[in-house]
């Protein structure tokens, strides 16, 4: 059904496509007339028989040369022979475009940790993380103090540890301060509904993932980051406490983060929450019973954390820490016109 002179092409810039007919925008590259082939992460490495997915649209490999990517194409070629054609003509399926656009940033990353590049590809990656940096800087200067609350994605509204956050995410917003999320769902949207059931501030800060994770509807602004440490530094840049929720990975990894940084100094004495005690006291019980046992971290460390299951009590002990050790003082920063970071009287009313 599929023959290498009718319907492979190799376009030595752009890395490999399979098609049946000529070029055309990349949007209409996505089905074959007799197969159904994903050929994914060409960019970096040849293409292998297994990674091909029945999901019926053509991703384009790109790669700096495309000759790496042909290795294994008889092995693709006799997999695909046997696949049915489609019953209809295909249509383009623009979410299928957005999962492409992130599985390509996801290959950025791939190719950032896989070790020295090209000084041009350093420097211009060096560029984009600069960038980056100051979007976020710009975007969260005004939103006041915040407090960051972490927490699994996965819970549903009718958990009971969803139930939790939003009571913590109310609390905070009636003690005065801007609650911060991942922006997703689960415990995020949570936080995050909390807040705005009191009309208080709540921002997201959203991670490009090759799953789309898109804005819970609970956000007044929604930040986007591609890179994980950029999005970390910014949860905790602008945070006077931080507020755990049952989580995975992803909520100890944060976690664990902000106390080694309290740990050793590189942030102050932050409140560090965790919400959930029937989740984390097994935790803790590790951390006494093996770690501080074995010498490799102090009392004092375990004792930074605050556990607590009480939405009204985490807000208190966090206002208190803020206002009377670090000298918070409630409000906003006003945005300058003149830095451009905000419309000049003059032309807010239409007027010239």
């Amino acid at each position: 059904g599929c023959s290498l002179s009718s319907e492979v092409f190799v376009d030595l810039d752009h890395g490999l496509a399979v098609r049946h007919g000529g070029w055309g925008p990349e949007e209409h590259w996505h089905r074959a007339v007799r197969q159904r082939v994903c050929l994914a992460h060409a960019a970096t490495s040849p293409i292998q028989a297994n990674q091909i997915t029945d999901n019926s649209r053509i991703c384009i490999a790109r790669s700096k040369n495309a000759l790496p990517s042909l290795l294994g194409l008889h092995s693709i070629l006799g997999k695909i022979s046997n696949v049915n054609p489609p019953d209809t003509e295909p249509t383009f399926d623009r979410s299928a475009s957005v999962s492409n656009s992130r599985a390509i940033a996801s290959n950025e990353e791939h190719r950032f940790l896989e070790g020295p590049q090209s000084r041009w590809a350093e420097f211009k990656r060096a560029l984009r993380i600069f960038s980056e940096l100051i979007h976020g800087f710009r975007k969260l200067h005004f939103v006041g103090p915040c407090v960051t609350v972490f927490g699994s994605a996965r819970f549903p509204e009718d958990h009971r540890y969803y139930v939790q956050a939003r009571a913590i995410g109310k609390e905070l917003s009636k003690a005065g301060f801007t609650v911060m999320t991942g922006g997703g769902p689960g415990i995020m949207e949570a936080a995050n509904r909390g807040a705005k059931d009191v009309q208080g501030r709540s921002i997201g800060c959203n991670i490009v993932l090759p799953k789309e994770q898109s804005a819970n509807p609970y956000v007044d602004m929604f930040v986007e980051f591609r890179y994980f440490f950029i999005r970390k530094l910014m949860l905790a840049k602008y945070s006077y406490a931080f507020v755990a929720c049952p989580g995975g990975f992803g909520t100890m990894d944060e976690l664990f983060e902000i106390a080694t940084l309290v740990q050793t100094g590189k942030v102050e004495g932050f409140p560090l929450v965790l919400a959930g005690s029937d989740y984390w006291n097994p935790l803790l019980d590790y951390l006494r019973d093996t770690m501080l046992a074995n010498g490799t971290i102090d009392r004092a460390d375990i004792d930074r954390f605050i556990v607590c299951d009480s939405p009204e009590e985490i807000a208190q002990k966090i206002s208190e820490v803020a206002t009377c050790e670090f000298g918070l003082r409630k409000g906003v920063a006003k945005p300058r016109w003149w830095l451009f970071e905000s419309v000049p009287k003059l032309f807010r009313n239409g007027k010239k």
